[in-house]
C-alpha cells in the first residue's frame, strides 16, 4: 500500500500548506465515490479531489478536469449546503493513521457560526468520506453507508456518533528512536520488514523493505539506523516523490525505493504523483463498469459477423460450381438418348474436353432425361444469381467487423462520457434497443479533448465517431490538416492551423496514435491531410471517412507526451 500512514503524513502537511486557511468555494460529487473540492487560498484556485474508490482510494491537489453530473447526488447537496463558503481553520492526521480530517468553520441557516468536519478515511475497500457535526460529533450523512450490521464496532449513517476505527496496538515512528528499534525486533526471527510493520503504525510493506535493504546485512546496529534515517527524512519532509516502473508494474513513493530496481520519475509534489499515477487508471475502471454489457455485445456481433463469413465463403465456392452445372445440361441435352428414367448417372463424352475425355453426371431416378437435363440448368442459373448477392453479403459482414473493432478500439480508450455517446450511436443505428426517455433531451454537442503543440498550436481528438463526425465535418476547417492511423481504427485528429510545424504534425501523430487500436506498438504510420481532401461517403456508418493525397509519418505512442500536451 503506497499510501500509507506515511504517506498520509506528509500529505497532511502538503495540504495545510496549500489549503489551511483557505474558503470552499464550490464542490462537486463527478462519481459515486468521489469528490471534487474547489478552494480559493492564497489567491490562487485548488482543486481538492477526495476519492473513496475501493480501488483507488486517495486525496490529493489535481490539475484533471471531471465530467460532472447534471443532477448532484444527495451527498453533494448537503455538503453544498453547509460547506460552501465555508473556512479551513485546520487540516490534521489522526495519529499515524490513513485518516485525514478537515475541521470547516461556516455560518448555519440562521447565521450563526457553526463548525463540521470532513473526515476523510483511506482504508482500501472499506475508504469513506464521512460529514460530521464537529460539536455533536455526529455523522449528518457519508459517502458510503456503513450499518451497524455490517460493521459491529461501528455504524457510519445519518445520526449516529463517529467513532474512529479501532487502534491498534502499534508504536509511532516518527516518535521512536534508535533504541526504540533495537529493543522492539527479534533480529533472529526472520522477516524483518514484517516484525517492522507489525511494530510501527503508518508502516507499509513498501516503506518496511526499503529500510531493510538500506540495512544492507539487517542486524542490531545496521537496521536502526536506516530505519532511523528514512524517518528523519519524513519528519523533515525532505521528500523525493515519484513513480517507479519495474516491467508491468507501477508503484509510487514519497522518498526513494532503492529495493525496486527500475525506471523512476520524479515529482516536485505529492500530488503533482498521484495525478499522473492514476491517470486514466481510475477512468477506465469505471468505463470497465459501465462498458461491461457493450464490450460483450461488440465482441459477439464481430464473432457473429466472421462466423457469417465462413458460411457465406462456402456458399460462395459452391456457387463458382454454376460453371460445371451448365456443362452437365448440356451433355445431358446432348445426350438424351442415352437416357433412361430409373437411371442414377450417365457417362457420357465431354465435348468441351479436346481429349474427348468422358464425364459421369449424376442422375435423379424420379425424374426423365430433359428434367434432369434442366436441373442442372436451374442449380446453374441460382448459382450464377448467388454469386453476386453472397459477394456483397461477405462485403457487408466485412464492414460490420471494420466498424464494430473501430468501436472495440474507442471504449479501450474512452472516459464515462464517451462511452455514453458510444451507446447512444447504437441506438441510433438500431443495434440496441432505444431506451424510453421521460421527455426528450435536447441533442448535446460532442465535447471535443483538446490539446496544445509545444508551438502554441490547438489539436483537437475525438474519441469516438460521435465526436469524429463533429470534429472533422462540422469543426474543422477545410485548410486545417487532419490526421489518422493508417489502415488501423483510431481517432480523428485536427491540427487548427493550414502550415502548421512539423514537430506540430509529429506531435498530432503521436496523439492519433495514442488513441488507436496501435497505442501499445511502435513505429505507428499516421497519415495525415488537409482537411478538403477528407470525404464521408453518403449512407456510411458514423465515424467512416476516405481520404486522398495524405503522407504518412511513423511515431511511437508516448503517454507522458500526451500528458504534457494536455490543455
Amino acid at each position: 500500500m503506497s499510501f500509507d500512514g506515511i504517506f498520509t503524513y506528509a500529505m497532511t502537511a502538503e495540504l495545510k500548506e496549500k489549503l489551511e486557511s483557505g474558503r470552499i468555494t464550490k464542490i462537486y460529487q463527478p462519481y459515486k465515490n468521489e469528490l471534487i473540492l474547489t478552494i480559493r487560498s492564497g489567491r490562487t484556485n485548488h482543486k481538492l479531489l477526495i476519492s473513496a474508490h475501493p480501488s483507488y482510494a486517495r486525496m490529493h491537489l489535481t490539475e484533471e478536469s471531471y465530467d460532472n453530473p447534471s443532477e448532484p447526488p444527495m451527498f453533494c447537496m448537503l455538503l453544498r449546503k453547509h460547506l460552501e463558503g465555508s473556512i479551513i481553520t485546520q487540516i490534521h492526521q489522526i495519529e499515524m493513521d490513513r485518516i485525514i480530517v478537515f475541521d470547516v468553520k461556516a455560518r448555519n441557516e440562521i447565521g450563526d457560526v457553526s463548525y463540521k468536519q470532513l473526515i476523510v478515511e483511506i482504508m482500501g475497500r472499506h475508504s469513506n468520506i464521512i460529514f460530521v457535526d464537529k460539536e455533536k460529533q455526529m455523522i449528518l450523512d457519508s459517502i458510503k453507508h456503513v450499518p451497524m450490521a455490517q460493521n459491529r464496532h461501528r455504524s457510519l449513517t445519518p445520526g449516529q456518533i463517529y467513532v474512529l476505527p479501532p487502534v491498534q496496538d502499534k508504536l509511532n515512528p516518527l516518535e521512536a528512536t534508535e533504541e526504540t528499534v533495537q529493543r522492539k525486533l527479534d533480529y533472529i526471527g526472520g522477516r524483518l520488514d514484517k516484525q517492522l510493520v507489525n511494530t510501527f503504525a503508518g508502516i507499509s510493506p513498501l516503506f518496511a523493505k526499503e529500510a531493510v535493504f538500506r540495512a544492507g546485512l539487517a542486524n542490531r546496529d545496521t537496521l536502526p539506523k536506516s530505519f532511523m534515517t528514512l524517518v528523519e527524512k519524513i519528519k523533515a519532509l525532505d521528500l523525493s516523490p515519484q513513480i517507479i516502473t519495474d516491467g508491468n508494474k507501477e508503484v509510487f513513493y514519497l522518498v526513494d525505493l532503492e529495493h525496486i530496481k527500475g525506471e523512476s520519475k520524479s515529482f516536485s509534489t505529492l500530488s503533482e504523483t498521484l495525478d499522473r499515477f492514476y491517470f486514466g487508471k481510475a477512468s477506465r475502471d469505471r468505463v470497465k463498469q459501465q462498458a461491461n454489457d457493450l464490450e460483450r455485445f461488440i465482441s459477439n456481433e464481430i464473432q457473429k459477423n466472421e462466423k457469417k463469413i465462413v458460411k457465406l465463403e462456402k456458399t460462395l465456392d459452391d456457387a463458382r460450381d454454376a460453371e460445371k452445372f451448365q456443362l452437365y445440361g448440356e451433355l445431358l441435352t446432348a445426350n438424351l438418348y442415352q437416357i433412361s428414367r430409373g437411371d442414377t448417372e450417365v457417362t457420357v463424352v465431354n465435348y468441351y474436353d479436346e481429349n474427348a475425355g468422358t464425364i459421369t453426371i449424376t442422375l435423379d431416378p424420379q425424374r426423365s432425361p430433359s428434367s434432369n437435363a434442366q436441373r442442372y440448368f436451374n442449380k446453374y442459373q441460382k448459382a450464377k444469381n448467388s454469386l453476386a448477392i453472397v459477394q456483397e453479403q461477405i462485403e457487408k459482414a466485412k464492414s460490420e467487423i471494420q466498424y464494430f473493432e473501430m468501436l472495440n478500439q474507442q471504449v479501450e480508450t474512452a472516459s464515462p462520457k464517451d462511452i455514453q455517446e458510444i451507446r447512444e450511436e447504437l441506438m441510433e443505428e438500431g443495434y440496441l434497443r432505444m431506451k424510453q426517455k421521460r421527455k426528450k433531451l435536447k441533442p448535446q454537442k460532442p465535447v471535443l479533448e483538446t490539446y496544445t503543440s509545444s508551438d502554441g498550436t490547438e489539436i483537437l481528438v475525438g474519441k469516438n465517431n460521435k465526436q469524429n463526425d463533429h470534429l472533422t465535418n462540422r469543426v474543422a476547417r477545410r485548410d486545417d490538416v487532419w490526421l489518422h492511423t493508417k489502415d488501423i481504427p483510431g481517432s480523428h485528429v485536427v491540427i487548427r492551423s493550414d502550415e502548421p510545424s512539423e514537430e506540430t504534425i509529429k506531435e498530432a501523430a503521436t496523439i492519433a496514435a495514442y488513441f488507436s487500436k496501435a497505442r501499445h506498438s511502435g513505429s505507428v504510420p499516421v497519415d495525415y491531410t488537409k482537411v478538403r481532401h477528407v470525404k464521408k461517403p453518403s449512407g456510411s456508418k458514423p465515424g467512416f471517412v476516405i481520404y486522398e493525397q495524405q503522407q504518412t509519418v511513423y511515431v511511437t505512442p508516448d503517454e507522458e507526451m500526451i500528458i504534457g500536451l494536455r490543455k
